[in-house]
Order: C-alpha cells, then structure tokens, then sequence
C-alpha cells in the first residue's frame, strides 16, 4: 500500500471498529446503528465540503483565520450529524438542545485552539521569514537563531525542519562567500604581482635598447652584457606568461595529458642537466639520486618534468650560495607509491604559511623583494600538474630547509622494491 494512504486507512478501520463498539455496548439494532453512521458521515461531509470551499475563499488571508475554520470543522460536523439524527426521531427535543448547548461550548474552545495553534504556524513562519532574508549574512557554520524575530521553540516540527535546513543553507552561503571573496582577494594579488613583475624587466629592456638605439653604450663589453641581460629577461618574462597559461589551461579543466609509461629516473637526470647550468652561475651544488630499482611511472613527460622543474628552481632561487639542492627519487616506505622530493637550504618556511605555499600568487614575505621571485605561480602550476595526474604535492621544514615531496601512483606491472 502506498503511504500516503496508510494514516487514512488506519483512521477510517479505527473509525468503523469504534462505531460498531458503541452500537454493541449500546444495544443498538444494527438497522439504526447504519442510520446514525450514514447521518453521521453524511454530516461531516457536508462539513468538509462547506470548510474546504471557506478555506479556499480565504486562502490568501491569515493562516490565524483559516486554523480558526479548521478548529470549527469537526464541531459543525457533529452538528450537522446530531440534527439529522433528530429529524429521524432518534434524539429527543430536549436532548438536541442540550447536544447544541455542548457543541456551541466546544465550538468556541475549537475555535480559540485554532486561533493559538494559527499564531503559532504564523509566528514560526515569520521565523522563517527574518531567516530566509538573512540568508548567508553570517560566518560559516553560523547560527540564524539569535536573530531578531526567531522563535521557533514552539513550532510544529515541520517548520523547525525548514528553520534547520534554512540555517544550514544560510551557512554554505556564507561559507562560499567567503570562499569568493578569498579568491577574489587572490585573483587581485595576481594581477597585482604579475603587473609588477611584467613592468620591471620591460622597463629594463626598454631602457637598454634606447641605449643601444642611441649609441650611449658602444664598448663591445658592455653591449655584449647588455644583450645578455635582455635575453635573461627575456627569458624571465617568457616563463611567466608559459606559468599563466598552463595555470588558465589546470583552473579551466582543459589539460590533456599524453600519458605513458616513464622511469624516474630519466626524469630526474634531465631535470637535473637541465638546471646545473642555472644553480652553478649562482655558486649552488645539485646533486640527485635514484633508487634501485627506479620506480615505474605512467605521466606526460612534458608535463611532470615542468613540476620538476619548478620545483628546482624554487629551490635554487631560495637557497644562498654556497648551498646544496637535493633531488631524489625513489618508493615510499610501502612500496606503494613513487616519491619524488626536491631539499633546499633556504632556512625554511614559517610553519603558518607550509599550508598556502601551493596557492596561487603566494610568495612569502622574504620574496617579495623586486626580482626576487616570480609572480608565485611556480608552485601553483605544480600543484595542479600533480593532481592531473592523480598525485599529491607536499612541503615540509627539514633540517635547515624545505623538502618538497610529490607522491604518484605507480603504473601498472612496475617493479616494486624488495
């Protein structure tokens, strides 16, 4: 049976087993036992059918008014069902008068019962009202039941249900507001250091080929460290706008990875010939190791090897002269996962940032000196690379640094260490 008519089944069976119980204990003849419950039910049809279209011409107003005509209801039922009862000569004159004097008293306390259950619903709607307008207004996980105009201790439960979901709805709200003005905050901070970090070498540039352009500089030394500045600069910027487009290709979903099967161990050389040049001009060892045996990957080449990249000239960018830069690769303590870990000695990082240094455009206090840094996209690139490839990207003080670690899954029928 469906369960939308269950309540009314339960109630029409209990109905018709306490009418034949009052018949019986009566003595009733089962004729006029159907009578009166033929009356009877014919009463309160009457009843609800002059109710339902009341409600309905009042359905715009109170909902005090309405509870007040639904409490009126059951008691004009009744009389309607008595006095058909007295036509058919089973109730006395005398006894109708007095069932009339009975049902006028319980009218009025039926109607004062819907009048206080109607203030109710309407105050608990109110509630809900105040809430609903404050929607969000709060902090997330905040609570809309001290606002002005709550009161919902004594509403019937199906509003205080709506009053919870309404305070639940009100605190994602704020919570993704919150979120939006983060990002936002975010967004301008980027736009902000990007600006700067395209200027500065442009103004450079500008600078030197107007005097290159002029024949203020003419020695071959100093046009030669001329060019070789423009062309770090160069280089720089070119970085730069590589960082924002793979970082607007990883937030817009549009990365496609040509994945294949590569040992780490290939990754870790090149990465490492490629950035000796750059940790040798600045006076850094780098130095790399891999197990035995290398761990077994499935990624993009190009891809991962622009996160160990990134990672290494982190490292080198923060480390002083004089340093050491570590790359290894190699499995986790299980065996279950490939690790690679970039360490630096750039005397480590405040334990309050170790949580925001892979968002966007972060840079720290220290690298916030002019053309000490980049706009911070390096390690956000990173992150998003990594879980591209369903890996995770870590950071952790150690020693008189930081070690990087970007955990990966292992591609299929890789050896496992022994």
């Amino acid at each position: 049976m469906d369960h939308r008519w269950m309540a009314p089944a339960v109630i029409a069976a209990a109905g018709i087993a306490g009418t034949t119980g009052a018949a019986v204990a009566g003595h009733l003849p089962a004729a006029d036992a159907v009578t009166l419950a033929g009356y009877a039910a014919g009463g309160a049809a009457v009843a609800v059918a002059t109710s339902l279209a009341v409600l309905a011409l009042l359905r715009r107003r109170s909902v005090v008014l309405q509870a007040a005509v639904a409490g009126l209801a059951p008691v004009l039922a009744v009389a309607i069902g008595v006095a058909a009862a007295s036509l058919a000569m089973f109730i006395s004159e005398h006894d109708l008068h007095a069932l009339f004097v009975v049902l006028v008293a319980a009218g009025t306390v039926g109607v004062l019962s819907g009048v206080v259950l109607g203030r109710r619903v309407a105050t608990a709607g109110k509630s809900l009202g105040v809430m609903a307008r404050h929607l969000g207004e709060d902090g997330p996980g905040g609570d809309l039941s001290g606002r002005p105009g709550d009161s919902r201790a004594g509403a019937p439960s199906e509003l205080a249900s709506l009053a919870r979901e309404l305070e639940t709805t009100s605190a994602r709200l704020a919570e993704a507001r919150a979120q939006t003005a983060a990002i936002e905050q975010s967004r301008r901070q980027l736009v902000a250091w990007v600006s700067h970090d395209l200027r500065t070498p442009l103004a450079g540039i500008r600078a030197m080929v107007e005097a290159l352009d002029d024949g203020v500089v003419d020695d071959d030394e100093t046009v030669s460290r001329y060019y070789r500045t423009m062309q770090r600069e160069v280089d720089r910027l070119s970085g730069l706008v590589d960082d924002l487009f793979e970082l607007s290709r990883i937030e817009a979903g549009a990365l496609g990875l040509d994945l294949e099967r590569v040992a780490l161990d290939e990754l870790v050389s090149e990465a490492v010939a490629s950035a000796s040049v750059i940790a040798g001009a600045k006076g850094i060892q780098l130095r790399g190791a891999v197990g035995e045996p290398s761990p077994v990957v499935e990624l993009s080449t190009p891809e991962m090897a622009r996160v160990v990249r990134n990672l290494l000239d982190n490292a080198i960018r923060h480390t002083p002269a004089g340093g050491t830069v570590w790359i290894e690769a190699g499995f986790d303590d299980g065996g279950a996962a490939a690790v690679v870990s970039v360490r630096d000695a750039c005397g480590g990082i405040p334990e309050n940032d170790l949580d925001h240094v892979f968002e966007m455009a972060y840079r720290g206090d220290a690298a916030r000196t002019p053309g000490s840094a980049g706009a911070g996209l390096g390690l956000a690139v990173a992150r998003g690379l990594v879980e591209a490839h369903q890996g995770t990207i870590s950071v952790r003080n150690e020693g008189s640094g930081c070690r990087f670690m970007v955990r990966l899954p292992l591609s299929d029928g890789a050896s496992q260490p022994t």
